[in-house]
Parts: C-alpha cells; structure tokens; sequence
C-alpha cells in the first residue's frame, strides 16, 4: 500500500489517501473502512443525454465520487471491495444524496475521511504501508485424491486451488490402475502449483500430507521437471519443505504452521507469529490456567491490573458496526500498550485467526497468575 496523503489532526479529525499496490491492501481497506465514513474514489457513471430532437443517448463517463458508506462487501477471491453509499460532494453527473456504488481496486487511489482515526485505524495504515511486512508463503495440503493450493499472506490464507479426483484402489494383481490414477492426480497438482504459485515472490513452498503422499509427489514433480526441463521448478526447488499433516484439507495447515521446521523456515512472517501466539496461549491454559483467559469481561479486568503480557484480538471486532463497541475494543487496546504489554491483532482469514473467534475473538496470557478470575469464573458457571 502506498501513502499518498495524510492530514490527521490532535482529535482524531482528518483524511488519508491511499493506493492499493496488491491484492493483500485490498484487505487492509477493508479492515480500514467503517460505516459511515466518507469515501472518495474514481468510479464510472451511465449518463443520459437527451438531444434537442428528443432521443435519448446513454454513454459511460469516468468521475470523482464521495459517499457516505453505507454496506461494505469484500469479494475474497477477487480482491477487491464494494462501497456502497450515497454521494454527499456535488458532481455533475450524480445528484446530492443518490446511491452509488464504489469499487476500490489495485492501483485505484482512494481518500478516506474518518469522523475520528483511532490508534487501530492508524496503525493499521502503518502496517499496511510498512514494505517488510509482505512474506509471502505458498502451502499445498494434500492426501490421495484431494490437495488444496494455498497462499498464505500476511493477513489472509487463500485457497487458490481444489484440486479434487478419484484414485482407483489397489487390487491384487492389477495395480496400474491405482498407479495410473495417482499419477494423472499428481499432474493436475503439479499443473496448480506452476498456475497459482509465483516464485518470484514466495519465499517458501509447503507440501503436507499424512503419510508419504508428499514424498511421492515431491519425486514425480521434479522427475517431470528434469524431463520437461522446467525451470520455474528446478531453479526453486530449494523452497519446497515436505511436512506431515493429518489430512489434504485447509484446516489442517493450523498443525503445519505450528511445526518447528516451518517455523523456523518462515520466521519472518505475520502467520507464523500469530501462529506461535496462539500455541503459547494454549500451553499457558493447561499448564497454568490462572494466566490465561479468554472473553472481554476476564481481558478487562486483567487489564485492569495490568497484568497482560500479550492480548490476543480478532480483527472481526474492529469491524463491528456499533462505535460504542468499537472504541471499547481500541481503549483495550491502548491500555495495555500503555501498561507494556504486546497486542496482537488476527486475521480472520487465516486458520489462527478462525480459531482465536472461536474463543469469541480476545484473549489473553497475563504476566502473573489471577486465580481470583479463575474463581469468577467457576462462580458464574455455577449460577
């Protein structure tokens, strides 16, 4: 994302322009955007001209829109986000108070006016202009038959391919057919990862599977590649890590991104860091639960003590609609900024982030035990 424009005063007051360089900003608008604020963007019209005989000719003009927003649709698998609201700056193609629907697109500049900025908002905007942000990582989950094609960026996981075929089983006496089958169904994989997967920009390739599915297809792929001579793949061969999961599906990628070896490859990435987060936020409950809690009220209260080593929240509750509901969250936030505790903000569009809205989106590992929480709690589950 790149910062064009920022004009944010002591109150909160003010306007910031940007323009989404990839498809990864396009979530970090989302994120942005909130109802109710005011959008500016180029946009295209159908206007109707009438000529003086009385015909009618309609023909597409491109203008400069602002709405007060209104609905907010993100299209995941285009990237690409839908405003909808009703125009509140005059224009000569649109009148005061009409509907109308904004794209914002890559390469697109846009200008966002918020009635106030808060700390969430704005740091959001750094995250989001910070170039060392972006490790991108590549990931493939498969099991005989079925493989996903994954990429995992640092704020969403993105199934990009589903690549789901029958394998015949193996019988005594005729096994070509399974062979067959498996190998057609490695061909169709192979064909995702060089369709999908862009090396020039991940940093490291993941291939999972229960078994040794993985070690098979990781054989046939640069079998074929020395036959063929591919060079996308051998020139990259380096980035392919065969782990284990425990099926081909999505959520399996939860295990492989908390494996050491992965983690040790792509140390540097957002995902693996929410990842470990949520790892020690597990360990923390059954090792010593008295220091770790989830839901708002037990989160507040340890705040309130200053007893938050690090807080683990949802983007989903920034998102919410209700401001009221909003500035509580952010006030959370800062409290135990201020207090020396670290925050971590999920992504609700990787496995880590689903996970943590199971646990209705905040959590928290405390410095030292609150056993005084644990006892609430046990009282209100007795009530």
């Amino acid at each position: 994302m790149k910062l064009l424009h920022k004009n944010v005063d002591k109150d909160g007051k003010g306007i910031v322009s940007l323009m989404p360089e990839e498809s990864e900003d396009i979530w970090h608008a989302y994120n942005l955007i909130a109802v109710g604020d005011n959008v500016r963007g180029s946009t295209i019209r159908k206007v109707q001209t009438e000529s003086a005989t009385g015909s009618s000719t309609s023909n597409r003009v491109r203008t400069t829109l602002t709405i007060t927003v209104e609905t907010i649709d993100f299209d995941t698998p285009a990237c690409m986000l839908r405003l909808k609201g009703r125009n509140v700056e005059e224009n000569q193609y649109v009148k005061m108070g009409a509907y109308h629907t904004l794209d914002l697109e890559v390469n697109r500049k846009f200008t966002l006016m918020k009635p106030e900025w808060d700390s969430v908002s704005l740091d959001r905007v750094e995250m989001a202009c910070d170039p060392t942000q972006h490790a991108d990582l590549g990931a493939v989950v498969m099991q005989e038959g079925l493989a996903h094609i994954c990429l995992i960026t640092a704020s969403m996981t993105i199934v990009r391919a589903k690549i789901d075929q029958s394998i015949p089983r193996k019988r005594k006496g005729n096994v070509q057919q399974h062979e067959k089958g498996l190998q057609r169904y490695f061909e169709s994989v192979m064909q995702g990862i060089l369709r999908h997967i862009n090396f020039d920009i991940v940093k490291c390739v993941l291939i999972a599977s229960p078994g040794f599915v993985k070690d098979q297809f990781f054989e046939y792929m640069f079998n074929q590649a020395i036959k063929t001579d591919n060079k996308t793949l051998l020139e990259n061969k380096g980035k392919f890590l065969l782990v284990h999961s425990s099926s081909g599906f999505k959520h399996s990628l939860r295990e492989v991104l908390a494996d050491p070896a992965v983690v040790a490859k792509m140390a540097d990435t957002k995902a693996a860091g929410e990842v470990r987060t949520m790892e020690a936020f597990y360990t923390m409950l059954q090792v010593e639960p008295a220091r770790a809690f989830y839901g708002y009220n037990h989160v507040m209260k340890a705040a309130e003590g200053q007893a938050i080593e690090t807080l683990l929240i949802s983007d989903n509750l920034f998102r919410c609609q209700d401001v009221v509901q909003r500035k509580k969250y952010v006030a959370l936030v800062d409290s135990v900024k201020d207090s020396g505790g670290d925050v971590r903000i999920f992504s609700s569009l990787h496995v880590s982030g689903e996970q943590l809205d199971q646990l209705t989106g905040i959590a928290a590992i405390l410095r030292f035990p609150m056993p005084e929480l644990e006892d609430e709690e046990n009282s209100d589950e007795g009530d």
